[in-house]
């Protein structure tokens, strides 16, 4: 077995490949006028476990044969996962992010909103799991690598900032 495939089935990786799948699946199967509070509870259960396997994903790095990868989230399809998200979400979509370079510049709290969060964080996933799918090793391994790359950069820490929001919308805190 050479390296690419060692890495690509490792236990981890497996895993990894497993949660985010779900977290696709079920945002996919999310309907308008699904229920806002089994929505949230389904995902504060989906995202720690994204996060965690995420971080026990093996080191690696991007194999450079010179393609890029495929994409399947269009803007098109992105908007309308935004949007039912939004949906869903009603009046408690938005939450103030002071986690933002924005921030340092402003002396107004920076909006955000859970619907873009979960949707961005969707975009990267399901372009992994799409790659991932087709079965191509050095594809799934470079897929595995960016998409890690991405979690340390970018949604990583949109993952955590979306849960806290979520937090208080399961728990009706207001501050």
């Amino acid at each position: 077995m050479d390296s690419q495939s060692k890495v690509i089935f490792e236990r981890n990786s497996v895993e990894f490949v497993t949660v985010a799948a779900q977290y696709c699946s079920f945002l996919e199967e999310a309907q308008e006028g699904m229920e806002r509070e089994k929505f949230v509870d389904t995902v504060l259960m989906i995202l720690p476990l994204l996060y965690v396997k995420a971080l026990l994903l093996p080191e690696m790095e991007v194999i450079d044969d010179g393609e890029e990868l495929e994409t399947c989230v269009t803007e098109e399809s992105y908007t309308l996962m935004n949007a039912q998200l939004a949906d869903i979400m009603g009046d408690r979509d938005d939450y103030l992010d002071v986690f933002v370079e924005d921030m340092k510049y402003s002396d107004q709290p920076v909006t955000r909103y859970i619907s873009e969060g979960l949707a961005d964080i969707y975009q990267d996933i399901k372009d992994f799991i799409f790659v991932f799918r087709q079965g191509v090793n050095l594809n799934m391994h470079n897929a595995l690598a960016t998409c890690q790359e991405n979690f340390r950069h970018y949604w990583g820490q949109k993952l955590v900032n979306t849960m806290r929001a979520l937090h208080e919308v399961k728990f009706m805190i207001d501050n």
